[in-house]
């Protein structure tokens, strides 16, 4: 890994999840001394519901996932490291199948029982003979522990990410256990790297489906640090059914509202840990956006901003530069009026009305800007539409980094 990040947070202690075993080991996918495959398995009765990226471009295991996913069910996940197999063609599509059917005999199960996910270089076949190795490794291997399986999936992370949580459903406490990767090209449209959720609850797969789009969309789909929609992106949530409760098929089911807010919880802590872990990043950024004439148009207003490589950049310089946040407001192509439109940072309006509060005091501000924790607010003044996005600031670092990815 490299220098952790300014913003770093510590590993949490995760309890474990019945019907859940992980296991990790080196495929050697990069010419690097770690683990690079993450396998878990899972009990018979796991539901399994997945949100997969937009691109256009998408990786052969995301098409795989999007294949299987209907399925509602799951017995394996595979994770490698260092290769993302995206943009591969035939060579690609034969690797992914080839993991699902080495793991199906491996642990019993169908080739659709199995989940497939890749993360690192594009353009680059994932070599087959090293992943059925690495399979087999995983296989034998003994178990490994939630700080093991987080550190095998990064590729540029520079700390492990994950969160726990709980709930209680029908009288029975559930548990929500969250790991994720995720440093650079991190501007999903629909979750963000890779991410995956494990709890013991019981879930129908179709409500489990709305449960995460529910959640994604407040939270992974509102992130960025670079703009860039990777390949590969993939957040699953699985469901092992052992807590004991009878299975939620209704949101309307009794503890179904618990369930939801713990996995909308979960989801937001993971994506602001990504945020947290930007490549280069000094700065967490908040940007709430309100007063906009729907949710979707503040969502888009506020996404302008938090890509705007000039606000990130003057948030890095901790220079109070608001006519940067007027510029990422009028290019959004979203409805706005200059002269209803108001700014702050923290708390302290720094503009309203189209032009520079009278007797505005730049030195709180210049103070907030100092921290490690930077909140920018907008009001459009126009409707009732509102959306809070998460950034981080744009460094010399993140130019550092990616200059010598594939070095």
């Amino acid at each position: 890994m490299s220098d952790i990040s300014p913003l770093a947070t510590p590993f949490p202690d995760l309890p474990p999840i019945a019907g859940v075993s992980v296991a990790v080991a080196r495929a050697r996918y990069k010419a690097w001394d770690r683990c690079d495959l993450t396998l878990v398995r899972f009990d018979e009765g796991t539901t399994v519901a997945g949100v997969t990226t937009k691109s256009k471009c998408p990786s052969p295991e995301v098409e795989w996932c999007r294949a299987v996913l209907p399925l509602g069910s799951a017995r394996a996940l595979v994770v490698n490291a260092g290769n993302s197999n995206a943009f591969t063609g035939s060579r690609g599509r034969a690797a992914v199948e080839a993991i699902a059917a080495r793991v199906a005999a491996g642990i019993g199960c169908l080739p659709s029982d199995v989940l497939v996910s890749s993360t690192g270089v594009i353009g680059v076949p994932l070599p087959i003979d090293k992943a059925e190795a690495g399979i087999d490794a995983a296989l034998a291997a003994p178990p490994a522990s939630w700080l093991q399986a987080t550190e095998t999936i990064g590729t540029t992370d520079t700390f492990p990410k994950a969160a726990s949580t709980s709930a209680i459903v029908g009288g029975r406490t559930v548990t929500l256990v969250g790991i994720i990767k995720g440093s650079g090209m991190i501007a999903p449209d629909m979750a963000t790297m890779l991410g995956y959720i494990f709890t013991d609850a019981a879930i129908e797969p179709g409500l489990l489906q709305r449960m995460l789009d529910e959640a994604n969309g407040q939270s992974f789909s509102c992130i960025t640090v670079d703009g860039d929609t990777s390949t590969s992106d993939t957040v699953l949530a699985f469901a092992t059914n052992k807590a004991g409760h009878a299975p939620l098929a209704s949101i309307e089911d009794d503890g179904a509202d618990a369930f939801q807010a713990a996995l909308s919880e979960i989801c937001l802590r993971l994506a602001h840990l990504v945020v947290r872990d930007g490549e280069g990043a000094s700065k967490f950024i908040e940007v709430a956006v309100e007063g906009a004439v729907s949710d979707e148009s503040a969502r888009t207003i506020g996404l302008s901003i938090a890509n705007s490589p000039l606000v990130k950049t003057a948030i890095a310089g901790e220079d109070a530069n608001w006519g940067r946040i007027v510029m990422a407001v009028g290019k959004a192509g979203e409805p706005a009026e200059r002269d209803r439109l108001a700014i702050r940072f923290g708390a302290t309006q720094v503009a309203s009305g189209g032009l520079a509060v009278e007797g505005y005091d730049e030195a709180p501000v210049a103070a907030h800007l100092k921290g490690q924790d930077i909140e920018i607010g907008v009001d459009l003044g126009l409707g009732e539409g509102r959306a809070t996005v998460w950034t981080c600031d744009l460094t010399h670092g993140y130019i550092s980094i990616n200059a010598d990815y594939r070095s």
